[in-house]
């Protein structure tokens, strides 16, 4: 569907120039946006490859699993119906702690991992159960106190205070998350009376 809606303003936009005698300005537009993309880009690679690296040395430092420790307990409420010593529970935990700090490139590997694992305790395969609608609420809307790719952006362009806004990225996503889970909650006791959750 998201492709088809694409398509229609792509193909209005260039309707609309042709129409209008600004085809000109389209081609333009096509070719300044190309460029922009590359050159954004090869700016987040080197934001990234950074975040990448300190985020393997706080795994090596054993940071994550700290991290990871202090989850525990709020992962073992959110996701009452995985066993504590099932694979899927150091997955999401891992994914949790990637979303913290504001790596979600990192955090999509692991999250895809702990809905393969989730899968397998899923008792109707059709249909994802109640803790794979917690992990997808939690993913989308995770808190993140570092958002690295944004910092990397505006940094991209010239801004001259790029982390300004950590504090109102950790308010919204803070509200974010708390929204998410009391809508699964809620959704959780509608659809999934059975469940622990």
């Amino acid at each position: 569907m998201v492709n088809w809606i694409w398509l229609f303003f792509i193909v209005a936009g260039f309707a609309v120039a042709a129409y209008t005698g600004n085809i000109d300005s389209v081609t333009q537009a096509v070719f300044d946006g190309s460029k922009t993309g590359v050159t954004v880009s090869f700016g987040l690679i080197s934001i990234m490859v950074f975040w990448l690296g300190i985020m393997r040395i706080a795994e090596d430092a054993g940071l994550l699993k700290r991290i990871a420790s202090l989850l525990r307990p709020v992962v073992r409420w959110l996701f009452p119906s995985v066993p504590s010593d099932h694979p899927a529970m150091g997955y999401i935990m891992s994914n949790m702690s990637a979303n913290i700090l504001g790596l979600g490139n990192a955090a999509t590997p692991m999250g895809i991992k702990a809905m393969q694992e989730l899968q397998k305790l899923n008792p109707d395969k059709t249909k994802a159960s109640a803790a794979m609608s917690t992990l997808l609420a939690i993913n989308t809307a995770s808190i993140t106190l570092i958002p690295t790719t944004i910092i990397a952006i505006r940094l991209n362009f010239g801004s001259a205070n790029a982390a300004e806004i950590v504090g109102t990225t950790l308010m919204a996503t803070t509200i974010a998350t708390v929204v998410a889970l009391l809508t699964d909650k809620w959704y959780q006791r509608k659809h999934f009376p059975s469940s622990k959750g």
